[in-house]
Parts: C-alpha cells; structure tokens; sequence
C-alpha cells in the first residue's frame, strides 16, 4: 500500500506533508510533488498536513483517480527528493481557496 498525490497539488506545491514524513518519498516535480510508493512506508502522517487534501490513500482512491498511482510511480523517478518544507507556489493560496479550503 502505499499514498498518491492527486491533482489538487497543481499549482500548489505545499510541502506540510513532506515535513511529517519520517522517509524521504516526496519528489518535487515544478508544479506539484509525488511520492514514490517503492519508498512509502505507508503510515498517513501526510494526509491530515496537506492543506489542500492531496495526497490521498491508494485504497481510498475512487475508480476514475486510480491513474494517479501509476503516474506518481512513474513521475517520481523523474524528479528529485524533496528534503523539508519549502515555499509554496506563487498562487497556492488561490488554488487552495478555489479547491475550497
């Protein structure tokens, strides 16, 4: 099992989540992170940070978001380790108002 970064990242890039995980599988893509299942030791301490509910269980994936497991495997080959908390995108405080939160 393992946890996935949904869209709601776009053009946020909050990194809350990355500051509670005790491993390092947060990949920093330009405009949003990954994580890498292959390192996730599944423990949830990312979900309740993400200020724009983002990442998400795999189980808890409804069937038309099931993409984002093998996008956020494949992706965070591609991109480096995130270490820490970072600023937000420009923009995120709108992204997050517009998603609702």
């Amino acid at each position: 099992m393992t946890h996935v970064v949904t869209d709601h990242c776009d053009g946020c890039r909050y990194t809350e989540c990355v500051a509670v995980c005790p491993v390092e599988c947060f990949h920093a893509a330009p405009e949003r992170l990954y994580i890498d299942p292959d390192v996730c030791i599944d423990c949830g301490a990312c979900v309740p940070a993400c200020p724009v509910k983002a990442v998400v269980d795999q189980v808890d994936l409804d069937p038309a978001q099931r993409h984002w497991l093998a996008l956020n495997r494949e992706r965070a080959k591609t991109f480096p380790v995130q270490r820490g908390k970072a600023d937000a995108l420009p923009g995120a405080a709108e992204r997050r108002l517009a998603l609702g939160y």
